[in-house]
Order: structure tokens, then C-alpha cells, then sequence
């Protein structure tokens, strides 16, 4: 029996937003070849009952010491046997750096096919066909998995969350947990308290040299609180120690994908715009005219970060308010 499995990824005792809309992905998919739509959870038996407003109709669940911190070996294990037991054709996870880790693992053990930071499945196609960037985002690649197994991960704030009526899915416990562990993950170093993650963030205010300095960021934070969205930066400002690595955008940092992305004093680099280019609406601010962001965005301005920075904040306070 075909089916599609995706793993329930958490974050501090919750739901992980990418989870949501894989589920919606997976439905989807489910549907379309007639087959099972289940989950895998680890550890988490308190979120089973919000996890039956997401059409799981099986969850296959793992428990115990061996779950309580990631490994790519017990994970892929664990979701290798559901995939067993279920017959399940295709796996989803988040294009996470956990997820990202996690599919490639799971993939080598099933010897399936393989798809990375996905933006579009074409859900009818036979064989299942998937939309992926390349080349640092400068084309997007149509990808064919003709394998038996495929193993997808989905790029977050791309796929819609569609929740469905209360259900009670059948749970089935899952016998794993033996896999030798090779890389073991000795400490979770948690962001600051209160600080949103760029990755499922629906709003990122960026900042890059043209902040100046740690200090420069004060008005970059300011406006990122007053539109309730995430901090992000350029690679310059984190390699020059003005903020932290969690909050840089681009190729070598996090691949965000947000409604609405505000990038001051970014010049906009091929590597920077890799990690943002499926933003929804693109607003930049510099002083350079000829700045590669200003003529990627959907709404440049020209001028003074400093300047036009608490102006903007301003006028979206009236809105806001």
C-alpha cells in the first residue's frame, strides 16, 4: 500500500509551523495517488490532539531516550520503519536545518530520490515531479523522482497550512531507537528569549554594512518589532560580530521565504538574494541607486537608512494602530 509520511518537527514542546504546511503538502499529494496521508512523532504524546486537525490518519509514534535529542541515524531509523510498515512511497519533512539533515539520512537509507528546499510540487504529474531553486536561486529546476521512494523537505512560508475538522488518527507505537549513533548532538543552544526565527518568520526586516555597527541594528530591531516580524542580516554584519549568525539570510545562512521582506543598507548580492528571492513583496532601502536590491525589489527608496528607517516605522504605527 502506497502512502505519504511526514515527521512531526518541534520546537520547544510545539508544533513547527513548515510542519503544518507539509501536512497540507502531504495531503495533497495523499489524494492525488489514492493513499494514506500519516505522521511520525517523537516524544511529543501531549500534541496528538492537535496533530488530528492536520488529516493525519495514522501517526506512528517513538518514545524514550533515545528521541529526546535529534540524531540523523535514530530519526531516519524510526521513519524508515513507519515507512515499512505503512508501504509509504513519499516522506516529507521542513527545509529545516534539522529537516535538510534528516532527508539526506533518510534518503541514503531507503535509497530514494531526493529533493532539497522545494517551493512547488506539481501534485498531478506521474512520475511526481518537484520545483526546486538552483544555481543560488538564478533558475528554478523542474525535478522528475522516478524512484520507488522520494523524500522531499519544504522550503518554509511556501506551502499553505489547510487544517481539517478534529479527527482521531489510529496511533501505532514504533519499535526503534537501536541505531548506532555516530554523531551525537551534545548541546541545543537556544536563541534569546522572544526572538523569532527568520525561517518561518512571515516578515523580516534585514540589515547589512550599511547599519554601520551593532548599535545600527537599534533601528533595524525597532521596525521588525513594530511589524511583529523577525530580525534577519547580511553575511557582512554577522562576519563582522554586529549581530548573530541565527539571524543571517542568504546562501550560507538561512533560506527564507516571507511575505514581505525589508532589506536596509543590503547591497544585495548574488549570495544574499539566494537566501531571500522567493520573499513575496521585496521592499529595499539604500543610498546606492545601482544597488543589485534596488533593482530586484518591488518597492526601492533610495536615501538614509537612519532617516527613512523611523519614518517608515512611523507611518506603519498609524496602520498598525
Amino acid at each position: 500500500m502506497a502512502g505519504v509520511i511526514v515527521w512531526i518537527e518541534t520546537s520547544e514542546g510545539k508544533i513547527r509551523k513548515v510542519t503544518r504546511e507539509a501536512a497540507g503538502a502531504g495531503a495533497k499529494i495523499a489524494a492525488a495517488i489514492n493513499a494514506p496521508l500519516c505522521a511520525v512523532l517523537f516524544n511529543g504524546k501531549d500534541l496528538l490532539p492537535e496533530l488530528g486537525n492536520l488529516g493525519f490518519s495514522k501517526i506512528y509514534t517513538a518514545d524514550g531516550p533515545a528521541f529526546e535529542k535529534y540524531s540523523g541515524e535514530v530519526y531516519a531509523e524510526a521513519l524508515a520503519a513507519a515507512g515499512e510498515l505503512s508501504g509509504a512511497e513519499v516522506f516529507l519533512t521542513g527545509a529545516t536545518a534539522l529537516g535538510r539533515d534528516l532527508s539526506a539520512s533518510l534518503a541514503a537509507r531507503l535509497d530514494a530520490a531526493l529533493a532539497i528546499d522545494v517551493t512547488e510540487i506539481i501534485y498531478d504529474a506521474k512520475p511526481l515531479k518537484v520545483v526546486r531553486p538552483v544555481y543560488s536561486g538564478k533558475l528554478l529546476a523542474e525535478v522528475e523522482l522516478t524512484s520507488e521512494k522520494k523524500v522531499i523537505s519544504l522550503r518554509p512560508n511556501v506551502f499553505p497550512i489547510t487544517e481539517k475538522p478534529a479527527a482521531s488518527p489510529e496511533l501505532v507505537p514504533l519499535s526503534a531507537g537501536t541505531a548506532a549513533i555516530r554523531a551525537e548532538v551534545r548541546k541545543a543552544i537556544k536563541a534569546a528569549e522572544g526572538v523569532m526565527d527568520v525561517a518561518e518568520a512571515t516578515i523580516i526586516v534585514s540589515g547589512g554594512r550599511g547599519t554601520g555597527g551593532p548599535a545600527g541594528f537599534k533601528v533595524i530591531e525597532d521596525l521588525a518589532k513594530t511589524l511583529g516580524g523577525a530580525v534577519g542580516a547580511s553575511r557582512v554584519a554577522v562576519d563582522e560580530g554586529w549581530i548573530e549568525y541565527s539571524h543571517q539570510v542568504g546562501q550560507t545562512g538561512k533560506v527564507v521565504s516571507p511575505v514581505l521582506y525589508i532589506a536596509c543598507g543590503i547591497s544585495g548580492s548574488t549570495q544574499h538574494f539566494a537566501g531571500m528571492g522567493t520573499s513575496k513583496f521585496i521592499i529595499a532601502v539604500n543610498t546606492d541607486p545601482d544597488a543589485p536590491i534596488m533593482g530586484k525589489a518591488d518597492f526601492a527608496i533610495v536615501g538614509d537608512l537612519f532617516k527613512v528607517v523611523p519614518v517608515l516605522k512611523e507611518e506603519l504605527l498609524k496602520v498598525v494602530k
